[in-house]
């Protein structure tokens, strides 16, 4: 469980990284180096990218999951819940599995993406 709650954070962060990723202006061409370049630090492993999209309920998940899952989102705070959906909705794929169910990202309370690229979202519906 706690696993899942570990991934949900991280996805919250891989998906509001993929987010201003998109924001970003493409790079200015820059003039040819003239020496050879340095060698480039060791990058950061990728994120997977998304295979499938899962969405649960949290009332759905073990109570000790849930309470886990309900301190987590008051740690993250408005603003990173807010990150989190702009991210899905700038995330098609994300986007559209949310639709078939008849859900928007304003539902969505927290995500957990797998090394395998297996999303999902957590939603709580409106009370």
């Amino acid at each position: 469980m706690r696993k899942t709650i570990f991934f949900a954070a991280a996805a919250s962060l891989a998906l509001a990284g993929a987010a201003s990723a998109q924001q970003q202006p493409a790079p200015q061409p820059s003039p040819a180096p003239t020496a050879p370049a340095p060698a480039a630090p060791k990058a950061q492993p990728a994120v997977p990218s998304i295979q499938s999209v899962s969405i649960v309920d949290i009332t759905e998940l073990p109570k000790d999951t849930q309470t886990q899952v309900n301190q987590i989102v008051a740690q993250r705070g408005d603003a990173g819940l807010q990150t989190l959906r702009k991210s899905i909705d700038a995330t098609p794929k994300v986007k559209s599995a949310l639709e078939a169910k008849g859900m928007s990202s304003a539902q969505v309370i927290a995500a957990s993406l797998q090394p395998n690229g297996a999303l999902t979202l957590i939603t709580k519906k409106a009370s």
